[in-house]
């Protein structure tokens, strides 16, 4: 079955409620001030658009649809699925599309990258939307298209609200040193041979001027390290802390959903998990998918300082061990649900401070970082795991070596999570 991932055996803030456009400058808390990031002048054969409407819709949902890899097919047909809801006053569903030769000839067997305003069609295997740009080449690994893409539809579809979903493989913040472009970050492009990764991911959502939810149709996405590090440009997170099939998102029960809500940012953000966990459960496939609220990560981050501290305090290395053997792993090993590693240390630990840090991690995560959570206990592509124990959100405990290239992620650099991976394994 081909998964939203490529499988490697060797390795066992603030809200937007309107338009940025173009030429807007943004100063975000952390001091950084973003211009015109990206001024792309490849994309003049269409003229864009832009007449705002007389009523501003809620929403635009922006879908960055990485099709220039073995996921082309899916690509094809989440666009479809798209089409069967539509557009409508309320939500703009505008997407990009990327294909290279070598996989599927459907649709004219086009190249290239287009990009189109979502309309309702009944043409299941046919996209009908019209094409409102072509771009001959584009890298679709590359942050800065991202931004150019994200900004292009913001500025020809304003709305009140802004939902970007980055559609393609993903490997969590992964970065091997001397491993394929396979095993890192999001967004491979087997055209340019490049992707996206988590820092610039950060960078990506920066400049295109922050949305009020960020979603990964893609592969172990939900960690602790990859939402700290763009927190501050997205006020929800959706992912799975598991991979996700090929056919990832079911977009015509999400859009469904998502018109049938009261359009919140927190009820479009529960639809998508909804969506996604209601298809899995429906064909008894094993599924992970949650939303995250980014302003509880920096309190997450010091809820977990002070349950490593006094985790290491008290010395109880080999409990740790076994405590994180026993935790609930994802595709790659190293990836464990973070909040059932807290209850398997609290379970048998003897160390009070220890139990009552743990218990106000767990808290914390589950009352106010997971705002919703949904997993399916069946057979999946890993076999059957207890996904029952997954609470939402993955972190990086590694039984071997460490990783170097953690250590520059804005959650190393910021916690002490690093200096506890290194503790328990030497």
């Amino acid at each position: 079955m081909l998964k939203k991932c490529f499988a490697v055996t060797a390795i066992a803030a603030f809200g937007l409620t309107g338009s940025v456009f173009a030429s807007d400058t943004v100063n975000f808390d952390n001091g950084i001030s973003v211009s015109d990031v990206v001024n792309s002048d490849s994309f003049k054969d269409i003229e864009t658009p832009r007449i705002r409407p007389a009523v501003m819709p809620e929403w635009t949902i922006m879908v960055f649809v990485n099709g220039k890899n073995n996921l082309e097919e899916f690509a094809l047909k989440d666009m479809n699925e798209m089409e069967a809801v539509g557009s409508n006053a309320k939500v703009n569903i505008v997407t990009e599309i990327g294909r290279i030769n070598g996989y599927s000839s459907a649709d004219g067997n086009w190249t290239g990258s287009r990009r189109y305003l979502v309309k309702k069609d009944a043409k299941p295997n046919a996209i009908t939307s019209p094409v409102v740009q072509t771009i001959a080449k584009a890298d679709m690994g590359d942050w800065k298209h991202l931004v150019d893409f994200a900004k292009w539809a913001k500025t020809s579809y304003p709305a009140k609200h802004y939902m970007i979903i980055v559609w393609n493989h993903g490997a969590g913040w992964v970065k091997y040193p001397g491993a394929s472009m396979a095993t890192k970050g999001i967004s491979y492009d087997d055209e340019t041979r490049n992707h996206i990764s988590t820092p610039q991911l950060a960078q990506a959502l920066a400049g295109l001027g922050g949305v009020d939810i960020y979603a990964s149709d893609a592969c172990l996405m939900q960690m602790v390290s990859v939402d700290y590090e763009i927190q501050k440009y997205a006020n929800y997170i959706v992912g799975s802390e598991e991979t996700e099939p090929g056919d990832g998102y079911t977009y015509d029960l999400f859009l469904n959903m998502v018109n049938a809500s009261n359009l919140s940012p927190e009820a479009v953000g529960k639809a998508a998990v909804n969506a996604y966990s209601d298809h899995y459960a429906s064909i008894k496939q094993g599924s992970t998918q949650s939303l995250v609220k980014t302003s509880e990560m920096t309190p997450l981050a010091q809820y977990m300082d002070a349950f490593v501290t006094a985790v290491m305090a008290a010395n109880e290395k080999t409990l740790v061990q076994q405590a994180a053997a026993a935790t609930v792993s994802f595709a790659y090993p190293d990836n464990k649900d973070l909040s059932h590693f807290v209850t398997n240390v609290m379970a048998t630990t003897q160390n009070a401070q220890v139990k009552q840090a743990g218990a106000a991690l767990n808290n914390h995560i589950a009352a106010k970082v997971v705002v919703h959570n949904r997993t399916n206990t069946f057979s999946s592509y890993y076999g059957t795991k207890d996904y029952n124990a997954a609470k939402g959100i993955a972190v990086y405990l590694p039984a071997g070596n460490y990783n170097p290239a953690y250590a520059e992620l804005q959650f190393a650099k910021n916690s002490k999570w690093d200096e506890f991976i290194n503790w328990t394994i030497k």
